[in-house]
């Protein structure tokens, strides 16, 4: 597995982990509020993932296209 898909599991599982603490935190279950809370949080997850694309590439731990690590090794 390649660096970029890595860190569009984290986007994703931050997106999940969010809409669930907030769901918890919240108490409230209705629809309409659980649909906000999904669409927030897959805005979230991508603007974390957009966020930690530029770091890494800005840290030289990424290179454009994803496929090598901090090395330059090929996969």
């Amino acid at each position: 597995m390649d660096q970029a898909m890595r860190l569009k599991f984290a986007a994703v599982f931050f997106a999940i982990f969010w809409v669930g603490s907030m769901l918890s935190w919240s108490g409230e279950y209705h629809p309409a509020y659980i649909i906000l809370l999904a669409v927030c949080g897959a805005i979230g997850g991508y603007l974390w993932y957009l966020a930690m694309r530029w770091l890494f590439r800005h840290m030289h731990l990424v290179t454009r296209n994803g496929n090598h690590g901090p090395g330059g090794e090929t996969p």
